[in-house]
């Protein structure tokens, strides 16, 4: 195992690193902008998104990615509901005071150890990118992942529009 890890490309540590720091970042209270919190759920799709059709989008078992994805996608959004406990929304400033939370680091990390993983797999044997088995079970869980991130949004997306529509009918 240790000589499979030498040939892994430097800058992989430097994005594990740079990742475990914006998670890290997130166990703190902090104030984020309406941008910032759609920021993180959009870059997790298409990274999620990019990571299915660069492992799996040429072979045959490509289509069943892509559903599987999409089903992962769908399943978490509609599964998964996150209320935003602590977290207060201020319509002028457009920005939310939001608790820490140890989830986005973990989500991350588990992001990044499945794709690590599975660049490892298809390095080492690329004929499991032909797999539908192996392509639609890992697609399922990257759009899963990117699930995750959009049902932890989606409430406070709700919230601000929520938030905005007061302030507005109270200016009116």
């Amino acid at each position: 195992m240790s000589n499979v890890l030498q040939h892994v490309p430097f800058w992989v540590w430097g994005l594990l690193v740079g990742l475990s720091w914006l998670g890290l970042k997130q166990t703190f209270p902090r104030q984020v902008s309406l941008g910032r919190v759609t920021l993180m759920p959009v870059a997790m799709l298409v990274l999620s998104f990019t990571g299915v059709t660069g492992s799996f989008g040429r072979g045959p078992a490509a289509g069943v990615a892509l559903l599987a994805w999409a089903l992962g996608l769908v399943a978490a959004l509609l599964l998964v509901r996150i209320e935003p406990r602590g977290v207060r929304f201020d319509a002028a400033t457009r920005r939310f005071q939001v608790p820490g939370s140890w989830w986005p680091l973990a989500l991350i990390w588990m992001i990044f150890v499945l794709k690590f993983a599975t660049g490892m797999a298809l390095a080492i044997q690329p004929a499991l990118a032909a797999d539908a088995l192996v392509a639609g079970g890992l697609s399922g869980v990257f759009g899963a992942f990117s699930g995750v991130f959009l049902a932890r949004a989606w409430p406070l997306w709700r919230m601000a529009r929520n938030r905005m529509q007061q302030a507005f009918d109270a200016a009116a």
